[in-house]
């Protein structure tokens, strides 16, 4: 084998045994291009542009107009008619010509009483009615349509939150993939020099055959990882494009994510916190509060109602003719004797609230776990980095040694590429391993209900 050769096929081999590591600890400071896109860019645009933020923002917009619609009870209400008739029912004409007020002495002929000639009417009524009091049931309602209004606007901000993690999940994983594309591609350049060594070793009989056929073999493997690593890049990318709602036509370049060194947190600490901050359980607590009070209102309708009503009225014998006007007011008191629905939608609101308070207290349980799952799930993380980390030191100095073993007729093709083999699964483990320990801190933040835009930035 030549010396310029020689030279060139150690440089490639020092590349891949140092150059991610270092890559790892510069990422944090990178010459960032014009049109790359950032982590903070995509979740901008993914609150923008994914459609559950709209959903959210829809059925947070439709409970306020439930509270503007449950303050309408305070309002009255009134009403218009305009009502034509004719007829020559008796007491009918009797009443229409009083009501026109064009009653005459002749109308008292007991002809005229018995067999009244038809009469038309033409009739314009306001008639309104409000409620004075009911016991405190509109307050009730109102309350309980403000607790939905809050709560649909906290569901919304777990929303964004869900958002958010499956942004910085989605953009992890198209970073992990290309990662690995750049490895697999790595191991191909490694596996065609390793090939054209072969070549020479066998042509100045160093070597047998068989290396050279492993040689090519290794090397048709290294392709088609690297054809396997091509395919998930575009699979992850397509996942962040649906995270983002939008499709990157063309795809920028994402800004890299550096390894970090999280602060560790406390299990316990981080569950309290998690009971105190969680935006969907603070909106179960409001929904269980809601319901309460349509429990008190349904009980509330079962008492005395007190209204306010009053009625004015014009009839005229033609449209546009002059007539009589009469108005009526009053105060009255209901009370339903026989409150058999009444019952019934008491049990049914009844029902709702044993649902809410169960509803609660499983998201409670659900947010524990899901704390403790993530709590436990960053902390391997993160001890998998350390140890990852000295695995891919190990195997470069493994596969240096077995090089120079190989060369020196010490060691055999299949013992070189194993070495080549457990070098390529050492840095695919310790990139796993960072993109892993980002995802579980993030998971970890939106367990305690802490994952902010502003903090998946600070990520980066």
């Amino acid at each position: 084998m030549s010396r310029k050769f020689q030279r060139h096929w150690w440089l490639a081999l020092l590349l891949g045994a140092v150059s991610l590591p270092v890559m790892a600890q510069v990422a944090g400071q990178p010459a960032q291009p014009a049109d790359q896109l950032t982590l903070r860019q995509a979740i901008d645009t993914a609150l923008g542009k994914n459609p559950t933020a709209a959903l959210a923002h829809a059925q947070q917009s439709a409970a306020q107009a439930g509270v503007d619609a449950a303050r309408t009870a305070w309002l009255p209400q009134l009403g218009f008619t305009e009502d034509i008739s004719r007829g020559n029912d008796p007491v009918y004409a009797f009443g229409t010509r009083l009501r026109q007020q064009r009653f005459t002495q002749q109308d008292f002929a007991l002809n005229a009483l018995n067999k009244p000639t038809p009469i038309g009417n033409f009739a314009t009524r306001l008639s309104g009615q409000w409620m004075l009091f009911d016991w405190l049931g509109r307050e009730k309602r109102i309350r309980s349509a403000k607790g939905v209004a809050s709560s649909a606007a906290l569901m919304s901000d777990d929303a964004n939150q869900q958002i958010v993690l499956r942004v910085v999940e989605a953009y992890q994983s198209v970073l992990y993939a290309q990662r690995r594309l750049d490895v697999a591609r790595h191991e191909q350049s490694t596996a065609e020099a390793l090939l054209h060594d072969a070549q020479v070793r066998v042509k100045a009989g160093l070597a047998v055959e068989s290396d050279l056929l492993a040689a090519q073999v290794n090397l048709s493997e290294r392709q088609q990882q690297t054809i396997a690593a091509e395919g998930d890049v575009d699979t992850s990318w397509a996942g962040l494009e649906a995270a983002m709602g939008v499709a990157a036509t063309p795809r920028q370049q994402l800004a890299p994510i550096p390894p970090h060194d999280y602060p560790a947190t406390a299990l316990t600490q981080d569950i309290d916190q998690a009971l105190k901050t969680r935006p969907d359980l603070k909106a179960l607590r409001q929904q269980n509060a809601a319901q309460r009070n349509q429990v008190s209102a349904a009980r509330s309708d079962f008492l005395p109602q007190i209204d306010a009503y009053g009625n004015w009225e014009t009839d005229r014998d033609t449209f546009a003719g002059n007539g009589g006007n009469n108005w009526v007011a009053g105060v009255q008191l209901k009370l339903d004797i026989l409150p058999f629905g009444k019952r019934a939608r008491l049990l049914a609101e009844k029902a709702k609230q044993q649902q809410a308070e169960a509803q609660q207290q499983a998201g409670e349980q659900a947010i524990r776990l899901a704390v403790q799952q993530a709590w436990t799930a960053h902390r391997t993380a993160g001890l998998q980095v350390k140890t990852a980390q000295a695995a891919m030191a190990q195997a470069a100095e493994s596969l240096r040694i077995l090089r120079n073993r190989y060369h020196a007729g010490l060691a055999t093709m299949t013992d070189l590429l194993r070495a080549e083999d457990a070098q390529r699964r050492s840095q695919n483990d310790y990139w796993r391993a960072v993109y892993g320990n980002t995802v579980t801190y993030t998971q970890l933040m939106y367990a305690t209900g802490n994952l902010t835009p502003a903090a998946a930035e600070a990520l980066q």
